[in-house]
């Protein structure tokens, strides 16, 4: 079996397709997926298809490319986590590709998430890009390790990715790994302990090959499942069964 540990199946797209997608993934042998909040004004969507569907969850959180909308705060934050099928706060972090200028605000955003996970007791799902050295630094800080989580949709060097695991988080590899160019991250996906691996789509974006183009859904993961295994030489079943669980025992959640 197979877990989408990433997916925004929320989205302008994908929500008019619920029924059809959880059929596609039950094809597929995905069984679970974690539907991942990006702002608080679309968090109650997220929630709802958490709550009527078995076997999807959700996370509470605001993205740090999102200026201009509602701030999430610590108590806001904690008091959403108590909902039993929320399993994370975010997605947060950094990103300083698509944005420039004075970005203390994301910095102090991503702050916040961290403190809030340690009062709720849930752990991270961690968006970093192009800004590596700061979200790495924010999380020895604010003690990140405390509560631990994933990065997610990893693109960095294995040096950050065994920082991030020294920290206990899990790294989780999207569709980006089946690219032909991406070589560094396919070095990474070599390297790193299985036990500290997860895998999603982060759909509707970045579908793996031999989808690459489409918008990308949940069904689409067992693509990456299968180019890690190709990758480390061991069978697809063993990264399904070892990210499957990898995935219930970060985020608590009832298989």
């Amino acid at each position: 079996m197979f877990v989408d540990s990433h997916c925004h199946i929320n989205f302008p797209g994908l929500a008019e397709q619920q029924t059809a997608i959880l059929a596609r993934m039950k094809g597929a042998a995905v069984t679970h997926a974690l539907c991942v909040s990006v702002n608080l004004e679309d968090f109650p969507q997220v929630l709802a298809m958490a709550e009527s569907q078995p076997n999807v969850y959700a996370s509470v959180g605001v993205h740090p490319d999102h200026e201009g909308i509602e701030e999430p705060s610590v108590e806001g934050l904690v008091e959403f986590a108590v909902h039993p099928r929320i399993v994370a706060i975010g997605e947060t972090g950094l990103d300083y590709f698509r944005l420039t200028g004075d970005l203390e605000w994301q910095r102090e955003r991503f702050r916040t998430h961290i403190r809030a996970a340690k009062q709720a007791c849930k752990p991270l799902i961690i968006h970093t890009r192009a800004a590596a050295e700061d979200t790495l630094r924010i999380m020895v800080e604010e003690g990140a390790a405390e509560i631990g989580g994933v990065m997610h949709c990893f693109t960095e060097s294995l040096e950050v990715a065994q920082q991030a695991i020294a920290m206990g988080f899990y790294i989780s590899f999207s569709g980006i790994v089946t690219f032909k160019n991406a070589l560094a991250l396919k070095q990474v996906a070599q390297a790193i302990p299985l036990e500290q691996m997860l895998i999603e789509t982060d759909s509707p974006y970045l579908a793996p090959v031999p989808h690459r183009g489409e918008t990308n859904e949940p069904a689409f993961v067992r693509h990456v499942a299968e180019e890690i295994a190709r990758l480390r030489g061991i069978s697809v079943e063993e990264v399904g069964e070892m990210t499957s669980r990898n995935f219930f025992r970060l985020f608590k959640a009832a298989a």
